[in-house]
């Protein structure tokens, strides 16, 4: 008598209670891996969003080249909640530099950067900036003059997670005539560049200078990212003296933790002064420091 090939499928609800197993217990996954990676696959289509994402992040941390097209469905999915087609792009970005042959999901992403919807576009352009995927970095660049502003900000960021340093010349180029937006998205990234830390501390330096005060607090905050602040005290005694309540605590904060007994008696006259400052949280800053040195 010949067998039957019907497989019978798992309950929804099994599936799920067995799916929070493996997720409770990662042991669990490796000791039943066969098992556990096809459920967990299964999971994925009953599950709620914030079980979804706990899946897609625990497959993409142990099961890459399984999870892969999974992802990549969820990502291109029209039906699927915005949040975690998000969050399929980000997980594509993490395991992507891990992929023993990328060219197939390169290939589908590069279709999908071409796409007449913006969401596709950029959910493609953000998943396919993984670090060290050199190829990517033309199709990314044109992407910075993509017609809809969230895929150019998503190729800044896609640019930016390469780590290619030869892409910084390119970024500098850009902050000269982008939107607002888009010139603090890129201030933020810069920092990465670690190996062109002179020629990023000079563009930080330039943009304390700037008109606007969102960037001048985006310069300061990553200037403490790539240089000490010892190296650059008169910047911050500048700062000290900004019209933005922001960048004067900030740089109150930096001077008191990093600043030294030296740099903060040299200091001990702009300090005192905003003892007195009109707003509140730079007034307390000022008055415990002043009170460490006095």
């Amino acid at each position: 008598m010949q067998k039957s090939r019907v497989v019978k499928l798992e309950p929804k609800e099994r599936t799920l209670k067995k799916a929070k197993s493996y997720i409770d217990s990662v042991e669990l996954i490796f000791e039943e891996w066969d098992q556990a990676v096809p459920l967990l696959l299964r999971a994925m289509k009953y599950a709620d969003r914030g079980f979804k994402q706990e899946i897609m992040w625990v497959l993409g941390s142990f099961a890459k080249e399984h999870v892969v097209w999974p992802l990549f469905e969820m990502m291109t999915d029209p039906a699927e909640e915005e949040e975690i087609r998000y969050n399929a792009a980000i997980q594509l970005s993490v395991i992507g530099p891990f992929l023993k042959e990328p060219e197939s999901l390169m290939d589908r992403l590069l279709k999908e950067m071409e796409s007449p919807e913006p969401e596709l576009r950029l959910h493609a352009t953000f998943a396919i900036g993984w670090e060290g995927n050199s190829a990517a970095a033309i199709p990314l660049i044109e992407r910075l003059y993509d017609e809809d502003p969230q895929v150019q900000q998503a190729a800044v960021n896609a640019l930016s997670n390469l780590r290619d340093d030869r892409i910084l010349g390119l970024l500098l180029d850009r902050m000269e005539h982008c939107s607002l937006e888009q010139k603090r998205i890129i201030l933020l990234k810069l920092w990465r560049f670690y190996s062109k830390r002179e020629e990023v501390t000079k563009v930080y330096l330039k943009y304390l200078n700037h008109e606007n005060a969102d960037l001048r607090f985006d310069a300061l905050v990553c200037l403490g990212q790539v240089v000490q602040v010892r190296e650059h005290l008169e910047a911050y005694r500048k700062c000290l003296k900004d019209s933005d309540a922001r960048i004067r605590e900030l740089a109150l904060k930096r001077l008191g933790e990093e600043g030294g007994a030296s740099a903060l008696g040299a200091f001990k006259e702009e300090i005192q002064a905003l003892v007195n400052d009109p707003n509140m949280k730079v007034k307390k800053t000022a008055l415990m420091i002043f009170n460490r040195i006095r």
